[in-house]
């Protein structure tokens, strides 16, 4: 079964994206910042990892840099999603690492179809 870390300071947001990528075939486990996110991936490392830009202690976006540059970060399919919707922000986020960019509200047919494009389902 493959692994997703949900990672959004929203608990709400990770209950919603939980209960989709369930039901997309992961096995889900969540961290409320970008520190947290961080060390459960030296734990063990995702097959994907849905992402919020904006969090307390660790943003997104430095998450998603110190992944990139840990042993086995390359591996994980990142799908950043946030209300930041500025193509500088896609750009800042692609050239960072990222895979794929959902816009919050999402559903489960966005969700579903970023994983597609992106080799996970």
């Amino acid at each position: 079964m493959k692994t997703c870390l949900v990672v959004d300071d929203s608990s709400v947001i990770r209950k919603v994206a939980r209960r989709i990528l369930e039901e997309l075939g992961f096995e889900i486990a969540e961290a409320e910042d970008g520190s947290k996110a961080l060390e459960a991936c030296r734990r063990s490392m995702p097959d994907a990892v849905f992402l919020d830009w904006n969090m307390p202690v660790m943003d997104g976006l430095e998450f998603l840099k110190a992944l990139r540059s840990e042993p086995g970060g390359e591996q994980p399919k990142v799908v950043f999603c946030t209300t930041e919707n500025d193509v500088a922000h896609i750009a800042r986020a692609i050239r960072a690492g990222a895979n794929e960019y959902i816009m919050k509200p999402f559903d489960r047919e966005i969700v579903e179809a970023k994983f597609q494009e992106v080799g996970l389902i």
